[in-house]
């Protein structure tokens, strides 16, 4: 599980006194633990919904390089972005907008959608699809672009 991963990962971390990726895995720990013990969860962390967090905190981690970056703060988005690197070592190989294109038109012909009316319908499957492996917006764009 990525849970496990993650709590191996930080005693290597501590071992090697690399002190970014230390940090990083703990943060991601911590909202793990936050994630199993809320409510409904059952004390359980599928490796789903663990990607999907990871997911978030990458993207999360890139905005906030980009605000300090914008403030002129670069050795802030460069700590930032030394840990977005970390985090996005956990994410699934992210796909190419070839390959999401392709994946999407399968889907499109699936579901048999022809008009944008739809694309709640196939966003929903693209979603659960791509999760980690993509990101929303881009999907999104590309759904838009073949069903317009």
């Amino acid at each position: 599980m990525l849970f496990d991963q993650i709590s191996e990962d930080i005693k290597s971390a501590m071992k090697a006194r690399d002190k970014v990726r230390l940090e990083t895995l703990r943060n991601i720990k911590k909202v793990f633990l936050e994630a199993k013990t809320a409510p409904g969860a059952n004390d359980t962390l599928e490796d789903a919904d663990a990607l999907k967090i990871i997911a978030k905190l990458a993207k999360q981690g890139k905005e906030t390089a980009k605000t300090y970056a914008d403030a002129g703060r670069q050795d802030l988005a460069d700590a930032e972005l030394a840990q977005v690197e970390v985090i996005e070592g956990y994410l699934p190989k992210q796909l190419s907008e070839e390959e999401i294109e392709a994946e999407v038109k399968q889907i499109i012909a699936q579901v048999g959608a022809t008009s944008m009316k739809e694309m709640g319908r196939v966003m929903g499957i693209a979603s659960k699809q791509m999760a980690g492996r993509a990101e929303g917006g881009k999907i999104s764009a590309i759904v838009k672009k073949l069903l317009s």
